[in-house]
């Protein structure tokens, strides 16, 4: 069984969700994904694959690599859209209107915001990581594709729930339809957190605590934030068994990805990205 699972590597620069990307909808099929820092033309620290257009990066050479990633699936990079995440817990649902937002300049993007979703198809949803939690979602039913950006803050805001919870009174889904995938981030084998954080965490609705954290000493404990996603996507009424969960740690995996915190700050991001193209 590939350690990519439920992904699968699709040439050096990106990972697909592998039975998403096999599951076809009503006039649609999913393209969704994670892109690695391989197959880019940006230089050191962001070498070279680098996603994002908010990290004193050369513009052209993001907006290069972003319309590589696109021509390898198929789509127009005026069909992308992207936010300006800001580690909180909006949600916009994306229309026609705001195709093209952010995917050329950082200007136009959605702003403050971490999660997105839409119901139309030939919109390629897009957020920036290098860390932080990937959760992709899908209501075949509803016809509905969505990811958010779920960073510490984030998921102690409960970003991940907040997308069912949006999804059950805004569009009608019923979360025993919803399935997820929370993708690439930082392990708890790289990720060691201060008591400040891990009391936020603690009044999160964890049914099983000692997976979610361990203590290692007083006032540190190593984290493991798609663990605690998962968790809330259980609470959220979302079935254990339409929840996967990547095993791949973005600090771990030095020749895969991009990361904030083994980086010391300075480096690419990697981007999420979820759509559904008519076929």
């Amino acid at each position: 069984m590939s350690t990519y699972k439920p992904f699968r590597l699709d040439a050096p620069s990106m990972l697909l969700i592998e039975d998403w990307n096999q599951t076809a909808e009503t006039g649609g099929a999913i393209t969704a994904g994670f892109t690695t820092k391989n197959g880019g033309e940006s230089k050191p620290p962001f070498q070279s694959l680098n996603t994002g257009l908010h990290v004193q990066d050369d513009e052209q050479h993001v907006t290069h690599n972003r319309e590589k990633i696109a021509d390898i699936l198929q789509t127009d990079l005026n069909d992308w859209v992207f936010a300006d995440q800001t580690h909180e817990d909006r949600i916009q649902k994306v229309t026609d209107e705001h195709r093209g937002k952010g995917a050329l300049q950082y200007g136009t993007a959605l702003a403050a915001t971490d999660g997105l979703y839409t119901d139309r198809h030939n919109i390629f949803l897009a957020l920036c990581f290098a860390d932080c939690v990937p959760v992709y979602f899908y209501d075949p039913v509803r016809s509905l594709v969505g990811i958010a950006h779920a960073g510490w803050k984030g998921t102690v805001k409960g970003i991940a729930g907040k997308m069912v919870d949006t999804w059950i009174s805004r569009e009608g889904s019923n979360p025993a339809d919803i399935h997820a995938v929370i993708g690439p981030s930082i392990g708890a084998c790289c990720y060691i957190v201060d008591d400040h954080v891990i009391n936020k965490v603690r009044n999160l609705p964890l049914q099983q605590e000692d997976k979610a954290f361990l203590p290692i000493k007083e006032g540190e404990y190593r984290l493991e934030l798609k663990e605690v996603n998962r968790q809330l996507l259980l609470h959220a009424g979302i079935p254990n068994d339409q929840i996967n969960v990547s095993s791949l740690c973005t600090s771990c995996e030095h020749s895969l990805f991009f990361s904030h915190r083994r980086d010391q700050g300075k480096t690419g991001r990697m981007m999420s990205f979820i759509g559904v193209k008519e076929v």
